[in-house]
């Protein structure tokens, strides 16, 4: 790690972005689309135990999140855990994970509009599929290009929606159980224990919950690269990373307590869509079209989310020399343009794929990211065992912010992380998604491996040798 005082290294952007951006930046990247529709899934396959595996992996993103603050607060750079794993295990890992995540992040962008257009195109019917990811993915590439300030903003008001809306569920659902609305009959909290008890499917489904809900909490890592953009990064990431627990805490574990205790986890209406469950019980008029308007700004929060951290990755890969240099040339206001519109064009891609065969683009997508989490994850923290021994061993003890419990706490959050991967070993589709993350991510290092080989043969032939007249 670097000394605290150095300064970001990606000096060619701008620290514009504000305080209070990055801190509703990390609190709307806890609460994504995962929390809004899969969590009726976890539901369905762990009943209400499905409160043991959202703590289990809220527990899992706290340490990672925790990991990550202590070192982009040391550190902060465009590349963040990029460059945290290159300068702890060399750059073939730093360039592995960097191009992972890039690759990750341009599925997910086209994923993310994909899904919102489907649902704009099945609430309203005169709006096809194809022709709302093209508005939605040409609005959101002109908020990047126009400087990170006007992204900043808008994901500001974004993740304030989305808060706003989990409080909102709260509130009403907390009636609900307090029996504070007379046009439903309150279930006390009989519905944690009838219905087969807590743990209808005992152990085995509070770990096919787990392994549904971890991916639910992928994104909260767009802070990290966020960081070097706004002004004092290391105080304000320290701030942002602090709050997370608590975050989590009331926004995931609440809601999800809120579901299982209003209505019975055997509900089909939950499974399918539990926040609109919940509010249809609770007789709230226009619940579906709110929760449908919610969930729709929660996927072009993380589409935005995800260009934005794309275009910083392949940035900071150009400049340090992985990828192309025309990725690393800066704009006028701050922004690496050709960065940004190549992590674009595969979602532009799929407006095409959206016309010819819209029901089939989503999921093949959402296959293709598979398990990426789970390597980011445990690269992070890989990179802060090393990086925190090496700051120690050197006698620093200045670091703006610290993991906690080190290093048995970080320990745990890497055996974790090895479960989540034996449990995927059960599952068809899980294991499919494993095999096919690992598969690409050798590929990926043997790429980075090679070009780095030819790189370093490169400028050793261009060294001029020392002859006698020179030496002389």
């Amino acid at each position: 790690m670097n000394t605290v005082h150095d300064p970001p290294k990606s000096s060619g952007l701008q620290q514009a972005m504000k305080p209070r951006q990055l801190v509703m930046m990390s609190l709307g990247g806890a609460i994504g689309a995962g929390l809004f529709v899969g969590s009726g899934a976890g539901i369905a396959v762990a009943g209400p135990a499905v409160l043991v595996s959202f703590l289990i992996a809220g527990f899992l993103v706290v340490l990672v999140m925790r990991m990550m603050g202590e070192m982009v607060a040391a550190d902060p750079d465009s590349g963040a855990f990029s460059v945290h794993a290159e300068n702890a295990m060399g750059p073939v890992a730093g360039r592995t994970i960097g191009w992972l995540y890039w690759v990750q992040v341009v599925i997910v962008v086209a994923a993310e509009a994909t899904a919102a257009a489907a649902i704009t195109a099945a609430s309203i019917p005169a709006v096809p599929q194809w022709l709302a990811a093209l508005a939605y993915m040409s609005v959101l590439t002109a908020v990047n290009l126009a400087g990170v300030s006007r992204f900043g903003e808008f994901e500001f008001w974004f993740a304030a929606l989305k808060i706003v809306a989990i409080v909102a569920f709260l509130a009403v659902g907390s009636a609900m159980i307090l029996g504070w609305i007379p046009s439903f009959d309150a279930p006390g909290l009989s519905n944690l224990t009838g219905h087969g008890g807590f743990a209808p499917n005992g152990v085995t489904g509070i770990a096919a919950g787990l392994l549904i809900v971890v991916f639910a909490f992928g994104g909260t890592e767009v802070m990290a690269i966020a960081a070097a953009e706004t002004s004092e990064p290391r105080r304000n990431v320290s701030r942002a990373v602090r709050s997370i627990v608590w975050r989590i805490l009331v926004f995931y574990v609440g809601s999800v307590l809120i579901m299982v205790a209003v209505l019975p986890w055997t509900a089909d209406e939950l499974a399918t869509g539990p926040f609109v469950a919940v509010l249809n019980a609770a007789h709230v008029p226009g619940a579906g079209a709110v929760m449908t308007v919610v969930v729709v700004i929660a996927l072009l929060s993380s589409l935005n989310a995800m260009l934005f951290s794309g275009s910083r990755m392949i940035y900071s890969l150009s400049e340090r020399g992985a990828a192309a240099k025309v990725f690393g040339r800066v704009s006028g206001n701050g922004v690496p343009r050709v960065a940004v519109l190549a992590s674009v064009t595969f979602g532009f891609v799929t407006v095409v794929l959206n016309y010819l065969a819209p029901d089939r683009v989503l999921p093949l997508l959402l296959n293709a990211v598979g398990s990426t989490i789970l390597v980011l994850w445990t690269f992070v923290t890989v990179s802060q065992i090393v990086l925190r021994r090496r700051a120690e061993k050197s006698g620093r003890t200045d670091l703006p912010l610290k993991m906690w419990g080190f290093p048995y706490l970080s320990y745990v959050a890497l055996a974790l992380l090895a479960a989540v991967a034996v449990l995927a070993l059960f599952d068809d589709a899980a294991r499919n998604q494993l095999f096919a993350t690992l598969t690409f991510t050798c590929a990926i290092t043997l790429a980075c491996w090679v070009l780095g080989r030819k790189q370093r043969g490169a400028a050793a032939d261009s060294t001029p040798e020392k002859t006698p007249e020179t030496v002389g």
